[in-house]
């Protein structure tokens, strides 16, 4: 078991608090080669990263190879999002009414534009307020998605989504963030099954003890 950070924008962070989003996909650093037709189950070597081992069939035979996927399943993910801390604004108007708390959350403020906020990349371990414990691990291609992963995918719903089903939804969301043409790509994925814990993740730590 590991403990690795990620990053959310300020809707999915509604999603994981809302219970909608139980799933995430991200890009494969290393993309398996042309004619890859087979992903098989997850294995463990003596290295700190999973891999899942594929196979390209071609008419001189099966060749395989291996893709390198950093998360596993059992790995507790740490959630890095855009933050304020007491202090970083000028007239301090998120620190009243409670003094007790240190940092405050974009995707709580119900106006953002008033602060000065921190770009979740800096976020610190100690500051973050959700866990995410991971269940399962897929590597697949993009378009792959079933309509039940992209609504755990936290699909807002068809009135939020502009009447769009889930999957399209999605691939509107993976261009917004991979840029223009990146679902079209279809690249590999790695996709993650998780648990949502609305703590710290050191304080689970505290509490299980």
């Amino acid at each position: 078991m590991a403990d690795r950070p990620i990053l959310f924008s300020g809707p999915m962070i509604r999603a994981l608090l809302d219970g909608r989003k139980t799933q995430t996909r991200r890009l494969c650093k290393d993309q398996p080669p042309a004619g890859v037709t087979i992903i098989r189950k997850t294995i463990r070597p003596f290295g700190k990263e999973s891999y899942h081992a594929f196979e390209r069939r071609t008419k001189f035979g099966n060749f395989g190879g291996e893709v390198p996927v950093k998360i596993s399943r059992g790995d507790r993910l740490w959630v890095k999002e855009t933050h304020a801390r007491v202090g970083d604004n000028g007239d301090d108007h998120m620190a009243c009414p409670d003094l007790t708390r240190l940092v405050y959350y974009r995707a709580d403020d119900v106006q953002p534009e008033l602060s000065r906020w921190r770009p979740s990349i800096f976020m610190r371990r100690q500051d973050s307020r959700l866990t995410l414990l991971v269940t399962d691990v897929r590597v697949e291609r993009l378009q792959d998605i079933s309509i039940g992963d992209a609504l755990a995918e936290g699909w807002p719903g068809a009135v939020e989504a502009n009447k769009m089903p889930a999957t399209k939804w999605y691939r509107h969301l993976w261009d917004e963030i991979n840029g223009a043409g990146a679902w079209d790509a279809n690249p590999w994925v790695a996709a993650y099954t998780f648990t949502v814990i609305k703590q710290n993740v050191d304080q689970i730590e505290k509490v299980a003890a």
